[in-house]
């Protein structure tokens, strides 16, 4: 019994040593000190719009690197616990802890609380999905949408049953001996050959389902509206009575009275209309023609399932037609509040997350009475700095209005 005695002795004391470490005191101190001064910190930025300071964005990663840390120290002392607990148990002749059983029991409750996550995840988070979809070409990204994810969730839901399942009914035992099985071409076939065929068939189905939605035919009386990004706005830029919208050149960008580097030497450009909103009447095909100043932006109108990246010194394009006013989509959302969109789907800087636009969704009539009372792109300003520097070319494209807009 003296031995036994001493060992248990031994025990108490290093658990003693374990407890009193300096170590794990110093580094419970600090979570404790820097959790307070990051806790502080959040608090009194709460109650101002000033930025986060870039030394209290390090302070939180630090604070949540050392409660990382003190995670990893305490899973290790309660080891280091576990295993002095199971040497005791044999040296005192009995059955030892099943660590099977533990490892298998840990399995078991991950995998119940991952499917409860993924619930929550539906039901909580679900909430938030856009309502539907306000274009022509709409409900085919949302059946592919809706497709893609009942079929990832079928294979999450079988593959994670399946796969904690075997580690519960195939744990460890000392009852039976493990069967060694290195390989099967039937199983292997199985697992390659189906998922291909899925795949494929999503695949070729969003092809043609993007190159319908992408379609590149031109229709006549595609209303053509200009987006051009910088950081961090959108400008717009509307055609005027001919319903052509005038050239640019990249040697203009940049110049306060011709942000959008539209040329002079375009007859087109002197009617174009500049706009603070994207209006679009509903029901009628909209060309967007897409720019970029200085970055890659990119133009997303969720609730239209629209998105093109602007790329600067490429221009591209997206056509699709709008069929809920804004009007009505506030009455089926039961919000009066409600506006469509236009965000900046790149991060393209700092002030990214500001980078957006009202967009309204308007009859024909209401759509026509905003245009009439839009203001002409092309400034009296802009007109003088144009005859100066390209003279009798500007006077032969404009008349008697070079320095009057009408």
């Amino acid at each position: 019994m003296q031995p036994d005695t001493e060992y248990q002795t031994d025990i108490k004391m290093g658990f003693r040593r374990l407890i009193d470490s300096k170590k794990i005191l110093s580094l419970f101190a600090a979570f404790t000190l820097l959790g307070t001064n990051t806790l502080m910190a959040q608090t009194a930025a709460a109650g101002t719009d000033a930025p986060v300071a870039s030394g209290a964005l390090w302070l939180g990663v630090g604070y949540y690197v050392l409660l990382f840390l003190l995670v990893c120290v305490i899973v290790a002392v309660v080891g280091k616990i576990l295993k002095i607990y199971d040497l005791t148990l044999k040296m005192q002749g009995k059955k030892g802890i099943q660590w099977n059983n533990i490892i298998v029991g840990i399995c078991i409750g991950f995998l119940v609380a991952g499917l409860y996550g993924t619930y929550w995840s539906f039901t909580e988070q679900g909430t938030h999905i856009l309502p539907e979809a306000a274009s022509a070409h709409g409900g085919k990204i949302d059946m592919m949408f809706w497709v893609t994810t009942a079929i990832t969730m079928i294979v999450f839901l079988l593959t994670q049953v399946l796969l904690f399942g075997f580690a519960f009914k195939y744990r460890g035992s000392e009852k039976r001996k493990g069967y060694y099985y290195p390989h099967n071409n039937t199983i292997e076939k199985i697992w390659t050959i189906i998922p291909a065929i899925v795949l494929t068939i999503l695949v070729v189905f969003g092809f043609f389902t993007w190159r319908e939605v992408t379609n590149t035919k031109d229709v006549k009386g595609d209303i053509n509206i200009e987006i051009t990004g910088h950081q961090f706005q959108w400008e717009l830029r509307y055609p005027g009575k001919d319903g052509k919208l005038g050239s640019s050149d990249y040697q203009l960008y940049y110049t306060t009275t011709n942000m959008l580097a539209v040329s002079p030497k375009d007859r087109n450009s002197y009617d174009d209309l500049k706009a603070d909103t994207l209006m679009l009447p509903v029901n009628k095909s909209i060309r967007l023609n897409i720019h970029a100043q200085d970055v890659i932006h990119s133009v997303y109108l969720p609730h239209f399932r629209v998105q093109m990246n602007a790329v600067p010194g490429l221009p591209t394009f997206f056509k699709f037609t709008p069929t809920i006013t804004t009007a009505d989509m506030r009455n089926r959302l039961d919000d009066p509040n409600f506006n469509y969109l236009l965000y900046c789907n790149k991060i393209c800087g700092g002030g990214h997350y500001n980078m957006q636009k009202v967009v309204m969704v308007v009859t024909e009539a209401e759509y026509q009475d905003w245009l009439s009372r839009q203001k002409p792109y092309v400034s009296d300003q802009l007109k003088k700095e144009w005859q100066l520097a390209y003279g009798s070319q500007v006077k032969e494209l404009t008349g008697k209005r070079v320095a009057l807009n009408n």
